[in-house]
């Protein structure tokens, strides 16, 4: 017997008589059966509607439905609709104690709806526990995460995990303030300078919903137009929502919302932002708090009440295309909540897709766009060099950069700082044979051999092993090329050239947000490029090539946009802005960037599409894995009778330690890929299909795995 129970310290036999009383109604109580926990065996159920039918958190697509179970009246309370429970899942149909199914694992999952009765004939699990009485999932939500998962052949558990943040108990704690009055209408501002601008936020301030595809002036003003057309849907009691490609973007318009409307009218949420503050911006959006929603696409599911407006930035974007299943694209998801909530739709960028000029012709949406003179008083002055220049011209055989891109970096470096926009980053990351331009691979992997800074010594871009000794298996030769310079042997060059003056680079290790107004040299790789304090005196678009020449359907597409976005930070011609893009001048993407025409260019190659049956004019999915269930798979799915079948081909193989892509196979794996298109208006019963045969094989536990994707971004 310890000390503290000792009979020094007096125990049971000398307390008072009161306290003997209330021992032994403890001792009674406590041998009246209570409830196993988690179980709830022998509890009462609820007096009303005592069956909650829930979505248990499981992606796979034969488990695609809801789960009926029973609610003990001590949860009545709080398992109300959209709240989150845990539930044992995966009990057997004999382990029945109490009339009440046992056994199974602790999961996840949202209360769907109370009912009276259940379709299930047999005995029910009972709730294990309410996680929190907070409900986060309205029917608004919950009807937009299940069309989003039918479109993209996925399942609800899936785009719940992408639409719903991970719980973070603080955040949740703490109450939310009143919402703030609607604020005034907002003046049009620099919407003036496009031809139906005013008339798009007067519309807004008036409670309408028009739908725009707006193709926006170079310069800086985007953000602040986009912030008026978001005061102006808040002026109307309504809410807004804002997706934009990156961090960088969400910044400015952050600050220019800001700027315009004060603290507290909008939130922002990004996948960068801590669970605790991210939880926190979404229960202030959920709860009612603000109406306003900037950020990216973690932030096209937001739950914004009384959504007024959807807008979307440079929907040419990747990073607006979701990683993870079921890879629903922004563009896609916020098309759906505008025609579910009958709100104003907005697709804005400098350049023009094909999807976006889809929307125009179909009529769906109105073209927001500037006439030629406001064009051409905002845009720089763009200059090309070709071929039969480079081939003319006695200093771009011997150096990096023509004399046409050399005289405009210095006469722009004589008026502020000068872009230079490198296609690819590194030192050279491809290298050839200086006689016959065979690439040059590595000996064990076949990977591309770079150069590197510290000296003549190859890497394998792949492997990462070392190549001292190398010669062209084709012709013997022992010399070298570079096939593509990088962003870093690009800016060593030019410091070379320029001494005085400093460089500054920007990529993927890290990414410059502005720089300042005096004269530098900023070498930067596509999507990397810095804001400069009032506009870049000139710009170079160098290796025009390397961005066209991609075996993708979308390559000219995409160099057009990213040759707009740098050409769009550079002053106007007005004020001596010039842009040096050094790829053939004939080309249609060349072309559409001198006129600065991207919508003429989205029209001609929607026109090349439908001629074709390419999307966005039909509907398409890819099937990939290995061979054998690949074929096991088209062998069983059921596809509709308009559907037609390429492929399959062979995938690229993807080499040892190299980065894998999306969707691609995984290292030295051998896989294939077929495309399936429908003409228009039949993509729901391709999807529904993909998705039964899907279901099947993953209810039936086959080993091969095979990958479906919607809409796949490249079909080569």
């Amino acid at each position: 017997m310890s000390s503290e129970n000792g009979p020094d310290e007096g125990g049971a036999q000398d307390a008072p008589p009161e306290q003997l009383a209330l021992i032994r109604e403890t001792v009674r109580r406590s041998k009246t059966p209570r409830a196993k926990p988690r179980t709830w065996r022998g509890a009462a159920l609820a007096g009303e509607l005592p069956v909650a039918r829930v979505l248990v958190d499981k992606g796979v697509l034969h488990l695609d439905r809801y789960f009926d179970y029973a609610v003990p009246e001590e949860l009545d309370a709080e398992a109300q609709p959209g709240v989150r429970v845990r539930v044992r899942f995966g009990a057997g149909r004999h382990r029945v104690r109490d009339g009440r199914r046992e056994g199974g694992g602790l999961i996840d999952g949202f209360l769907i709806e109370r009912r009276a009765e259940s379709d299930y004939a047999g005995p029910l699990a009972a709730l294990a526990q309410v996680v929190s009485p907070e409900r986060i999932l309205d029917e608004e939500l919950l009807g937009l995460a299940r069309a989003v998962a039918d479109r993209y052949a996925g399942s609800l558990a899936d785009v719940l995990q992408l639409a719903v943040p991970p719980r973070n108990a603080r955040a949740e704690k703490r109450s939310s303030s009143d919402p703030l009055p609607p604020p005034p209408a907002p003046e049009a501002g620099s919407w003036a300078r496009y031809e139906a601008g005013e008339a798009f936020v007067a519309a807004l301030a008036s409670g309408n919903a028009p739908r725009a595809v707006w193709n926006a002036l170079p310069g800086r003003g985007w953000s602040e137009e986009l912030a008026r057309a978001v005061a102006a849907t808040l002026a109307s009691g309504r809410g807004a929502l804002v997706v934009l490609p990156d961090g960088r973007a969400v910044a400015r318009l952050d600050a220019a919302l800001t700027g315009l409307l004060g603290e507290g009218r909008h939130a922002v949420l990004t996948a960068d932002a801590g669970p605790e503050k991210r939880y926190a911006q979404w229960l202030a959006v959920r709860r009612g708090t603000v109406r306003a929603v900037v950020g990216t696409r973690a932030a096209m599911f937001a739950p914004v009440r009384d959504l007024g407006l959807v807008a979307l930035w440079d929907d040419g974007d990747d990073s607006h295309s979701e990683p993870h299943a079921p890879q629903p694209h922004a563009r896609e998801v916020l098309l759906l909540r505008a025609a579910q909530d009958g709100c104003a739709f907005l697709l804005g960028g400098w350049s023009c897709t094909v999807e976006a000029a889809q929307l125009v012709e179909t009529g769906w949406a109105r073209p927001l766009v500037a006439a030629r003179e406001q064009v051409r008083a905002a845009a720089p002055l763009v200059r090309t060099v070709g071929d039969g220049d480079l081939a003319r011209d006695e200093a771009a055989r011997a150096a990096r950069l023509p004399t046409l891109a050399w005289q405009a970096v210095r006469e722009g470096l004589r008026h502020g700082p000068v872009l230079v926009q490198v296609p690819r980053r590194g030192y050279v990351p491809r290298m050839a044979c200086a006689a016959c331009r065979t690439p040059a691979r590595c000996r064990h992997c076949s990977g591309p051999l770079e150069g590197q800074e510290s000296g003549s010594a190859l890497r394998c871009g792949w492997c990462g092993r070392e190549e001292g000794g190398w010669h062209c298996p084709e012709c013997g030769a022992y010399r070298l090329r570079a096939q593509v310079v990088g962003a870093r042997r690009t800016a060593e060059e030019l410091g070379r050239a320029f001494p005085a003056v400093p460089v500054r680079t920007s990529g993927r290790e890290h990414v410059l947000d502005t720089v300042p107004r005096a004269p530098a040299l900023v070498v930067s790789t596509p999507g990397a490029e810095p804001v400069a304090e009032g506009g870049y005196a000139a710009a170079l678009l160098l290796d025009g090539w390397a961005m066209l020449g991609r075996p993708d359907l979308r390559a000219g597409e995409d160099a057009l946009r990213r040759w707009l976005a740098a050409a769009a930070l550079v002053r106007p011609q007005s004020a001596g802005g010039t842009v040096v893009a050094v790829a053939e001048p004939t080309l249609r993407p060349v072309q559409a960037l001198v006129r600065w025409d991207p919508v003429g260019h989205a029209v001609r190659e929607l026109a090349e599409r439908a001629e074709l049956g390419f999307p966005p004019v039909s509907r398409m999915a890819a099937v990939s894995g290995p061979p054998e269930a690949v074929a096991g798979f088209l062998g069983a799915v059921e596809l509709p009778p308009e559907a037609e079948l390429l492929g399959p081909v062979p995938l690229p193989v993807t080499a040892p330690g190299r980065p894998r892509r999306v969707g691609a196979p995984p290292p030295g794996e051998h896989w294939e890929r077929a495309l399936i298109r429908v003409p228009p208006g039949r993509g729901a019963a391709l999807a529904g299909a993909l998705k039964t045969a899907q279901a099947a094989r993953t209810a039936r536990g086959s080993e091969a795995g095979v990958w479906v994707r919607i809409d796949p971004p490249d079909i080569g």
